[in-house]
């Protein structure tokens, strides 16, 4: 991949993170006819997940019930390199079932990374598509996070080290839209790092309001080491890591301006690791910007 290196060491210290609050759902929303369902539990090296449909916007709901756990870099371990963006080479996996159904075309792949590259353009990191493949397997195709399919399909699939992202499409069920690994999880497990996207999420799926393209901009931005913005809540320490983002006490999922945590300004409603609509997310902070170069750089570069 082709790097582009800071002028400065990068060194973070090492912080103990507490887990928000989860907030439980109703028992009843758990495979009712509705569509509701409470978010998958993360494991300790995924994003605590991803991003699910609001209630009432076309019978996905997005319930938070996933604490999220990261690695910090060790206190006073400077990165060994100094990366402030570069090419990252994407391998893109569509993963159907027996009949075909859930193909994802080439324009609507190119369209996907195309988001990306605008997406993620203000940061220094751009996307590459390096190669695609096509894999017919029903088990595959309806894996969830942390399940046995999951470990086969990446363990048979993916490409490359921990600086290429491997971008798996599939049909989850539940609501899903996708999840992501950390990159403090590449070492311990290699075969599992990258990100699935339900494959209606990609632009011109059929997931509205979630199909732009912007669940992998989330999603990329937890394998880049992010936090979403209402991790902590309000709370004065931990949170997402990151100074520049106002504290966010719960999940945004409307597009309309709130305050939820007194003091500590208007939430990170626009921000791209909030849950709001794609047509609502548009950029990320100079800090998330930074803590991206600081994981990448310690965790991905040349492993």
């Amino acid at each position: 991949m082709r790097i582009r290196r800071a002028l400065v060491a990068l060194t973070i210290g090492a912080v103990s993170v507490a887990a928000a609050a989860a907030t439980p759902a109703r028992a009843d929303d758990h495979g009712s006819s509705t569509g509701c369902e409470w978010e998958a539990q993360g494991a300790d090296d995924f994003s605590a997940v991803a991003r699910l449909a609001s209630a009432g916007k076309n019978g996905y709901s997005k319930k938070d019930t996933a604490a999220e756990e990261i690695k910090e870099i060790p206190a006073g371990q400077a990165a060994a390199v100094n990366v402030a963006g570069g090419t990252i080479q994407v391998h893109v996996h569509v993963i159907t079932s027996s009949s075909g159904a859930g193909n994802v075309s080439s324009g609507r792949i190119a369209q996907q990374i195309s988001v990306l590259n605008s997406g993620f353009g203000a940061t220094g990191w751009s996307y590459s598509l390096a190669s695609v493949d096509v894999t017919a397997n029903d088990s595959w195709y309806g894996m969830g996070p942390g399940t046995a399919a999951e470990a086969q399909a990446k363990a048979a699939l993916r490409r490359g080290s921990a600086d290429d992202l491997n971008l798996y499409t599939a049909n989850p069920g539940g609501g899903l839209l996708g999840w992501a690994t950390f990159p403090s999880s590449y070492a311990g497990n290699p075969s599992k790092d990258g990100v699935v996207l339900l494959n209606s999420s990609l632009p011109g799926g059929s997931a509205a309001p979630y199909n732009l393209g912007d669940t992998a901009t989330h999603e990329v931005g937890h394998w880049l080491g992010l936090y979403h913005t209402f991790q902590g809540g309000c709370a004065k320490r931990g949170g997402d890591l990151v100074e520049d983002t106002p504290p966010e006490k719960s999940p945004a999922y409307d597009c309309v301006a709130r305050d939820s945590c007194r003091g500590g300004g208007l939430d990170p409603i626009h921000n791209y690791m909030d849950y709001t609509d794609d047509a609502c997310i548009d950029h990320f902070t100079a800090g998330q910007d930074a803590r991206m170069d600081e994981q990448f750089s310690f965790y991905r570069f040349g492993k």
